[in-house]
């Protein structure tokens, strides 16, 4: 964050204490609930400076100018991100000592006396004086840095009470990092008096960990060593402290700010950012000084919708909290929190880009992040899936409304309005909450099912067994298993045709799969060699069913798809335990590969580069798949990635995956498809 002390956990702050009095857990609770509100803040401004950026030449940028403005935007992003990680070590930390974690804050902008005078949050496009305000907010210990033009307090002013009060009382802190030195503080005079076990007395189940989300402070809180680690790594990504370090939030924000003033002298004209407004509100304001009232029905509509999924988010996180590790509903909740993000973009985008209205003809709109009165999280349980299910498709239908009045033909909504119907079907499917499942299908004809019959031979087998279809499965029952193939996931590895060519019949009119033609388990031995799950079966003899594997596997495959052998849910729903999905961004079948890759001539190595590979507490369970809307593969469940050779290449719990086949860092997603405009669908 911003300037701090030593970062030491272990050596004692020089910040002042809170108070003189004794240090209790209700002043740890408040303290901590203001980092959290600030961290949030904070947060919500440079997305709202990023969101205002231009893009490329359509918005009136020379082509050196786009490549710097679309760099600029990926920095303030991924220190959004950061941000983000600071607020969840903050939260984990009060849950450890027995917390809820707040998920409240003030409006913008803030009301003097929330923060210390010397703190100023507001919502603001990007520009000179903005990105110095960052640079200012991040500034390292003993830096001179000022304050951005027009970021000056209304007024001075103390809010520290003169002596100890049982109540607790907001801090003055000259930088953030003296807040967090005084914290740090405090909870070691805390501890110090009542121990570690009775400090710590959180639940450590209810904390994010890696498991549920790849953020920094998502780190287990157990003790002081963890706790007082937590804050000294917030101040040193932030601040850089003591040295300025490289990676810095402070490093990031000077190097735009050289670049800015680079391409500024070149070209006086440049103008990086759209003129959103300073401080946004829906609604004709109480006190109007500092603030934008959107009246423009079009851009108010676009930020109505856009608030309402950031609302929805935070309910969303607070929720996760709220679950028990390993409650299915924790990690389903951040990952509908982390894709209402995705769709919350596109739309504060379009907000930045639209007029505000007629009381100020020179200035566009901009979403202003409203917080909700109720930030409490809902009890864990199915009426709490019942509201998300239903607020998810209420977004969906705002969305679709949108598009309506736009003609149609907005992409930023489309977006938003793909990623928000992809969240209700996955809300749906993780609560518990579809339609009643369809009763079976009636048969259809196996060759216009399944397009097995390319030639004019017939089948010879004797005994023709009955088929049926079933939402694109064809099921054929024997006398000892039932045999599944679904086509829309066959890969043609031959595994079936070339093994068991008595039983899977090419090349033929009429019924092609005779379950009964060979020996059972010869026939179990070439369903299990299918890589990509098309061939499944059950068994009626009495002998188990195939069983999931000791530990679960990802294979990179030259050139090729990812081929996964685990118990796989795919989307929230089960996938069987196996699959091959596209990795080259071209299948027509997505998630599914379909064999695009070698038409496209798709060139990626089957054997990346070994990474970091800690132990895994268990190497087995279910591996949770989750495509995202023209994004990633995201990955959940403890899982082994392998090369196509079988080597090891890292060991995670989860993982974003490519599958728009440009990541420079493949397995791995990198952004790529975002700049690539890569779709899924």
């Amino acid at each position: 964050m911003t300037p701090g002390r030593s970062t030491d956990p272990a050596a004692p702050a020089h910040a002042p204490a809170a108070d003189a009095g004794e240090v209790t857990r209700e002043t740890l609770l408040h303290a901590l609930y203001e980092a959290a509100e600030l961290e949030h803040n904070l947060m919500c401004t440079y997305l709202y400076a990023a969101f205002s950026l231009r893009e490329g030449a359509a918005e009136g940028l020379r082509p050196d100018e786009a490549a710097a403005v679309e760099r600029w935007r990926r920095t303030i992003l991924d220190v959004a991100v950061d941000e983000m990680g600071h607020l969840v070590a903050v939260w984990n930390i009060t849950s450890a000592l027995g917390g809820t974690p707040h998920f409240g804050r003030g409006n913008f902008p803030l009301d003097p006396g929330i923060l210390p005078a010397g703190v100023v949050v507001r919502l603001a496009p990007f520009s000179a004086a903005v990105l110095q305000h960052f640079v200012h907010l991040e500034r390292p210990e003993g830096s001179t840095e000022p304050d951005g033009a027009g970021f000056a307090p209304e007024f001075a002013f103390t809010r520290s009470a003169r002596r100890p009060r049982i109540t607790p009382m907001g801090l003055d802190y000259a930088t953030v990092g003296a807040f967090y030195a005084t914290l740090s503080d405090n909870l070691r005079r805390f501890v110090a008096r009542v121990g570690e076990r009775a400090a710590f007395c959180g639940d450590p189940a209810l904390q994010l960990s890696p498991a549920e989300i790849g953020l920094g402070g998502a780190q287990p809180v157990i003790c002081s060593r963890t706790a007082l680690a937590a804050f000294a790594a917030i101040v040193v990504q932030g601040e850089g402290a003591p040295a300025d370090a490289a990676g810095s939030h402070f490093r990031a924000f000077t190097a735009i700010r050289h670049e800015l003033a680079a391409l500024t002298a070149a070209n006086p004209d440049f103008r990086p950012a759209h003129p959103a407004a300073t401080n946004p509100v829906l609604r004709s304001p109480v006190r109007p000084a500092g603030r934008v009232w959107i009246e423009d029905e079009t851009a108010a509509a676009t930020v109505d919708v856009a608030n309402a999924t950031y609302g929805l988010m935070l309910r969303l996180v607070a929720y996760a909290y709220a679950a028990p590790r390993p409650h299915p509903h924790k990690s389903l909740a951040i990952d509908l929190a982390l894709g209402l993000m995705r769709a919350m973009t596109p739309l504060a985008e379009r907000a930045a880009r639209l007029p505000a209205g007629p009381s100020n003809p020179d200035c566009n709109a901009g979403v202003s992040f409203v917080a909700l009165r109720d930030a409490a999280p809902l009890p864990v349980g199915p009426a709490a899936g019942r509201f998300f299910v239903e607020r998810l498709d209420e977004l969906h239908r705002s969305g679709q409304a949108l598009q309506a009045a736009a003609g149609g033909g907005d992409p930023r909504v489309d977006r938003a309005l793909r990623q928000c119907q992809t969240l209700a079907r996955r809300a749906a499917s993780g609560f518990a909450l579809d339609a009643p499942t369809p009763g079976p299908a009636a048969p259809v004809p196996v060759a216009a099912a399944t397009g097995a019959a390319t030639g004019p031979a017939v089948a010879t087998a004797a005994d023709n067994p009955s088929v049926r279809v079933v939402d694109g499965v064809e099921i054929v029952d024997g006398r000892t298993l039932q045999l599944r193939f679904e086509s829309r996931r066959c890969i043609h590895a031959r595994f079936c045709v070339s093994g068991a060519p008595q039983v899977f019949l090419a090349n033929v009119q009429g019924p092609w799969i005779h379950p009964d033609a060979m020996d059972t388990e010869a026939l179990v031995a070439i369903a299990h060699a299918c890589p990509s799950g098309a061939i499944q079966y059950t068994r009626k003899d009495g002998r188990p069913d195939e069983l999931p594997p000791p530990v679960n596997l990802l294979a990179v495959r030259e050139a090729g798809p990812y081929a996964v052998h685990a118990p796989i849910s795919l989307e929230g729903k089960p996938a069987g335990l196996r699959a091959t999905l596209c990795r080259c961004g071209a299948s027509k079948n997505k998630p599914y590969c379909d064999g695009s890759h070698h038409a496209v001539g798709f060139a990626a190595s089957g054997e990346p580069a070994t990474g970091e590979a800690q132990t895994l507490a268990r190497r087995d369970g279910p591996l949770a798949i989750d495509p995202q809307v023209d994004g990633p593969l995201q990955v959940r469940g403890n899982l082994e990635v392998i090369s196509g050779t079988g080597r090891m290449v890292t060991r995670v719990s989860q993982a974003a995956l490519c599958r728009c086949g440009g990541s420079a860092n493949k397995p791995f997603c990198d952004g790529t498809h975002a700049r690539i405009g890569f779709r899924s669908d």
